[in-house]
This record gives C-alpha cells, structure tokens and sequence, in this order.
C-alpha cells in the first residue's frame, strides 16, 4: 500500500547530505561506473569505423553518435515516468542489465551494424542508468545543496569518462583496437549490476517528504506549477513554457550537441594531423577530466552564486574553445582548448540539472529532469548529422565552427530568457528531526 506524503515516518527517512552520506557516496561510486561505461567508447569507437570497417564519410561513421543519442533522449523520458511509477532502484537496475551486452558487441563486432546495435543499447542503458541516479541523489539531499549534489554526481560520471577515454587509447596503441579496451567495460558492468542490485536502497519516499513540506517561492514564480500536473503538462512547462525550464532544455541540447561533435570528430582531426593514438587518447581525456573535477566547485558555487550565469558563461566558454580547435593544428594548444571547453561544460553541467530541480515541483520532478534530459541527450543525435553533414561538405573545421557557433547563441538565449532560479533564503520547512540544518 503506498503511503501519502503527510503519512511518511520523518524519522526513518531524513533529507540532507549528512543524514543521507552512505546512500550518497554509493550512488557517485555506480555513477562513476556508468560514465565508465560511455568512455569506453571515446577513443576507441571512432577509430574502428575508420581503421577496421572502412568507413569513409563522416556522416556515416558519426552513425553510432545518433543512434546513441536518440536512445538514449527517448529512455530519459521513460526513466522519470517510470521511476515515479515503480521505483528509482528497479529502473537503476534494468539500466545495468541492457548495459552487460555491450562491450562484449563491441568486441566480437563482425559489422559496423553491430557497432550500432551496441550502442541503442549503451543508450538506454545510459538513460536509464544516470537519470537514475541524477533523481535519486537530488531526493537525498533535499533544496539546499542540490547544486553540490549534483556537482558530484556528474563529476564522478565524467571524470569516469576522462579516466577511461585514456585508459583504453594506452591499451589500444599497445594491444590494438579490440578486445582490450573493451574488457573495461565487462569488468564496469558486473559492478555496476551487483551494487545497484545489493546494496543501493529505494529513495522514492525522500522526494514524498520533500513533496509533503514544499512551499512557494516569495516571489510568486512558481505559482503556476502546481503539484497535480499531468505528463503532457510537465512536457510543455519543460520544454517550452516556463523560462527557466525551457532555457535549461535548450542550453543542455546545444551543449550535446557540441559533446557529440568531440566524440565523434575529434579523434579524427587529431589523428588526420599524425597523432598518435595514445596521444588521442590523452587529448580525449582531458577535456572530460577538467569537465568532471570542475563540477566538484561549480555546482556548489552555483548553490552561492546562483544558477543563470554560470550557465551562460559557461556556453560561451565552450564556444571559444572550439574555435581554438578548429583554428589550432597541434597538440599543445589542442590541449589549452580541450581544457577550456571542459571547463565550459563544468559550469553548464551540474548547474541545469540543479535549476531543473529549484523550479520542478518535487511530486513531478523526476519526470521533468526526464524531459530535460530527454533535449540534452537528442543534442548528441543532433549533433552527430549536423556534424557530418558538414564535414562532409565543407569539411570538419567547418563543422567545428558551425557548432561553435550554435553554443554562442545558446548562451545568449539563457541570457536573455532565463531567470535566477536559485533563492538561498528559501527554505523548506519540516520537522527539525526530518532536515538536514
């Protein structure tokens, strides 16, 4: 029988970091495993179409970004709705077992259709996996520091992604494309299932009390967003109808959009300039390292801050470091710009998912960090043919510059659309056993 918010025992379920630490530390350790899981593909996998299946037009060999992006996108809807309806541990877990499959794909791949295969996989997999544990650490921690939640939820993600972007290029120049690099991933899976499976608890009731205990913005914002939405109504308010939602949607699509682009161009202009794979797989890295760490300071100084322009700011950071890399044609200022366009996406990251969660009502907020990452993740599959479209065309420097320039813009609209969703003298009252202080 499911309890009403008013019912929930505030003793046995508390919100907060401090009262909720080892629930918390779990899930960043099975986030870290999920970011595992994408970065070993960021080396590896774009070399393969080239140098094993022969593929010659971009477009086509960006295939493997799309498909990933719309699974992905699409899954991210379903986990918010589902995770409401069943749970956020049975989702958690589902995500895990589509995962198993992949890196044993990827490694006895006859085709680049199996390459394919693998990643709609990875990509509901990927939707499944990280919007769970996105919803489950915000219910945790409650208003206060969603920020710094975040923060760490997506630095351990993406620090992941760096460590074994890198690990793999190190195995790939010395034991070749396949199998190494991908037994990473079968040893990431087994983990990633076991822990969810054994030892993460349900958090559904944290976001029941946090429901329970809501109050209103001074300012009356909110006033339209009332607890009783329906599915259709939480799409429109995210994507289109409330400022800061839609803002947030479009800013997380175009800054994909841009990810999908390095994924899937980058390790090909670096090579086409004699480099190595090691030394691709360095430069594959870094970016998502300094993107991964970033975020530990810049969602909570988002917390003190405010949201809106760190995320504009961080846009048009991004921007800038893909000029530089069209510009650029050797390693050391590739470098200088693989570290200013993670920095860029370290302020944009954490900082979205944590305005979603100031604006989104709590009885409705897994499905609309759904919907968000629903247009933030079609960004790769957007950005994947975009990128080879033009490429193939122009040329990818001409790529490169076309989404430089769709990232300035973006930042433009949260500056201009946009309002500071984050209040710190907004508090939630509850019992005093039942929050954090």
């Amino acid at each position: 029988m499911k309890q009403s918010p008013t019912s929930i025992d505030a003793r046995a379920v508390r919100l907060g970091l401090a009262a909720n630490a080892a629930q918390f530390g779990l899930l960043v350790a099975v986030n870290a495993l999920v970011g595992g899981m994408l970065g070993q593909e960021r080396t590896v996998v774009p070399l393969l179409g080239e140098r094993v299946f022969g593929l010659r037009g971009y477009t086509a060999g960006l295939t493997f970004i799309l498909v990933f992006g719309l699974a992905k996108a699409a899954t991210n809807y379903f986990a918010g709705t589902w995770s409401d309806r069943f749970g956020r541990k049975p989702v958690l877990v589902a995500g895990w077992v589509v995962a198993v499959p992949v890196p044993l794909l990827l490694i006895w791949a006859p085709s680049w259709g199996w390459v394919i295969f693998a990643n709609v996989l990875l990509g509901i997999s990927q939707g499944l996996t990280w919007s769970t544990t996105v919803v489950m650490k915000i219910d945790l921690v409650g208003p206060a520091r969603r920020g710094f939640a975040m923060g760490l939820n997506e630095a351990a993600g993406y620090g992941a992604v760096a460590v074994t972007a890198l690990a793999t290029g190190y195995l790939a120049d010395a034991y070749g494309l396949r199998p190494a690099p991908f037994l990473l991933g079968i040893a990431f899976a087994a983990l990633g299932l076991g822990l969810s499976t054994l030892v993460v608890k349900e958090t559904r009731e944290h976001a029941r009390l946090e429901a329970a205990s809501h109050v209103a913005r001074a300012d009356g914002k909110h006033d339209h967003l009332h607890a009783e939405l329906s599915n259709r109504q939480v799409f429109s308010q995210t994507s289109f109808r409330e400022p800061a939602l839609s803002s947030a949607s479009q800013a997380g699509l175009v800054n994909n959009l841009n990810d999908g682009l390095a994924w899937g161009l980058f390790p090909i202009l670096f090579a086409a300039a004699g480099l190595s794979v090691a030394n691709i797989g360095v430069l594959a890295a870094m970016y998502p390292a300094v993107w991964g760490v970033g975020q530990l300071f810049t969602g909570a100084l988002s917390d003190r801050w405010g949201r809106k322009w760190f995320i504009a700011a961080g846009m048009w950071l991004q921007a800038v470091a893909l000029g530089l890399i069209a510009l650029a044609d050797a390693f050391a200022l590739w470098a200088v710009a693989a570290v200013l366009l993670g920095a860029g996406t370290a302020m944009v990251y954490p900082t979205l998912l944590a305005a979603i969660g100031d604006v989104a009502h709590p009885a409705w907020r897994a499905r609309s960090v759904g919907i968000y990452r629903l247009w933030r993740d079609s960004g790769f599959a957007f950005g994947a043919l975009l990128a080879g479209v033009v490429a193939d065309a122009l040329g990818v420097r001409a790529a490169i510059w076309t989404v430089a320039a769709l990232t300035a813009v973006s930042g433009l609209v949260v500056a201009v659309r946009m309002y500071e969703t984050h209040h710190r003298r907004i508090t939630v009252p509850a019992p005093e056993e039942a929050v954090e202080g």
